[in-house]
Order: C-alpha cells, then structure tokens, then sequence
C-alpha cells in the first residue's frame, strides 16, 4: 500500500482492533427503520445541486454500492489486474446464492453484484490495510469493525453493520473519483471507471452500481441504492439515490431503484 496519511490510519487500526476485542464498534449514529426516499444530483465538475427531493444526509449501509471504492482498493493494492483479471472460481464455503456460483472477474462482479468476490478481496488485503483505505477514503463513517462481538468487519461491515454513508457523502466521493483525485493510483481510477455497469436513459449515458439489503426481523422492510455518474453532450453529473421502505416487490430494491432513476433522470435534469 502506497504511503498514506498515519494518523488516520493508526486511529482505523485502533478503533478496529478494540472493537474486536472488546465487541464494541464505534458507530455513527445508526438510521432509523424509517421510510427514506432521497434523489441527488450534483454538477460533476462544480459540485453544484442540480437537483433534490427527500433527505439525502443521513447515514445507512452502503450495501453493494461499497464495490465502487473497493474496486479502487483491488485495483491500488494488486489485488485486482484489469477489466477480467484475476478470475475466480466459486468455492462452496462461499455459500453463496445460486446466480452466484461461477467463475467471476472483475467486470462480472460489479455487473451481478457477486458477494463472495468483495469478500475474497478483503481477505486478501487483511484487516490493517482495509481499515487504513477506507480511513484516507474518508468513506462515510469510516467504521469497518463489523457487527458487535462478531470479528467479522473485514467481510461484513459494509452490509448492514457497522460501516455507513450518506447520498451526500456518496456523491462527494464520486466527483473526487471522476477527478481522479482519490489516493490510489491512476490505474486504479481508470479501471474502476472501466469496470461500473453501463446504461440509457434517454441521451443520457449512466454508469453506477446499485445495492440491496433487507432490514428487520423478517425482511419486512428494505434498502435500495443506486449511485453513480451520467453524461450527455459533454455534461456529466453525479447522483445518488436512495428508497428504504416495506414497499415489496419481483425484483431486489437496488435493481428496482435504479430502474426508476434511469426512467426519471430525463425529466430531472435536460
């Protein structure tokens, strides 16, 4: 890992070793099971508010939307090669659902939103080296110590535990990223860009990853994200959007919110 700010670093370590030991995550202040309907849309290059509906800083689990800034950490690290490198067969201790026992790469993952492949390159990082990037990210709470006297910060802090973010914070960290100015490598930038799903809606030309979790006892109520950038005619935009609710539907929140984004965003912003 490249040389990094040690303060923050040091603090990351610190917090997520006590937190191991003691069973004791330090978390921002979790969001309630509330209805959450937030939709942000920001200049790239400005930052400026474009466009706004809901409460857009409160902090949830970024659930799959965590693969943006992992990949930027595969790809700084070594871990990751390019678009389709390393490949991966699935292991059965993965136990991983169905649609995800394959062989996976770079580019698959963050297309089917593959768990076990995140995990496996968190493991390869370790602990000390996953808290310091997640530290100088500045990712939203920056708390990777994982569910409460579990130890399992490295493979499960990111989906509904302890690390959290707001849309506000994901579309900061966007723009930084677009920028090209996030502490990884160039290479880093450029394939993690390479890597994010494409998409339509109208002229408009949309990378992002969506994120889906289930909340409550039962899975009663749920998560959506979809976060990401879009271009036309030389403008590029950054947006964040978030849905919790008990609304249910035939397909995961975050597929169902990005499919309404991608409807909309033509009627947000001409």
């Amino acid at each position: 890992m490249r040389q990094m700010d040690r303060y923050p670093f040091v603090i990351a370590i610190i917090l997520f070793v006590l937190a191991w030991m003691l069973g004791l995550p330090v978390r921002a202040q979790s969001a309630p099971l509330a209805d959450i309907h937030c939709t942000l849309v920001q200049d790239q290059e400005s930052g400026d508010t474009l466009y706004q509906d809901g409460v857009c800083d409160q902090r949830v689990s970024p659930a799959s939307t965590f693969k943006v800034p992992l990949a930027l950490i595969g790809y700084d690290s070594g871990i990751l090669s390019d678009q389709h490198t390393p490949s991966w067969d699935y292991k059965p201790e993965f136990k991983a659902v169905k649609r995800a026992q394959k062989t996976v790469d770079p580019t698959i993952w963050e297309r089917d939103s593959i768990v076990w492949y995140s995990r496996e390159i968190t493991r390869r990082l370790g602990a000390e080296k996953f808290a310091g990037y997640v530290s100088k990210f500045g990712y939203g709470n920056m708390d990777v110590s994982g569910d409460a006297g579990k130890a399992n910060g490295l493979t499960q802090s990111w989906i509904n535990s302890s690390l959290e973010i707001s849309p506000v914070e994901q579309t900061a960290f966007l723009r930084k990223l677009l920028a090209g100015q996030m502490p990884v490598s160039a290479k880093a930038h450029e394939m993690t860009r390479a890597i994010l799903p494409s998409f339509t809606a109208g002229d408009w030309t949309v990378q992002g990853k969506t994120g889906s979790t289930m909340l409550g006892k039962g899975g009663k109520r749920s998560r959506g994200w979809f976060v990401g950038w879009a271009e036309k005619n030389g403008h590029r935009i950054v947006f964040a959007r978030l849905v919790v609710d008990a609304e249910r539907g035939d397909t995961p929140k975050g597929l169902a919110t990005r499919a309404a984004f991608l409807k909309d965003l033509p009627g947000l912003i001409k």
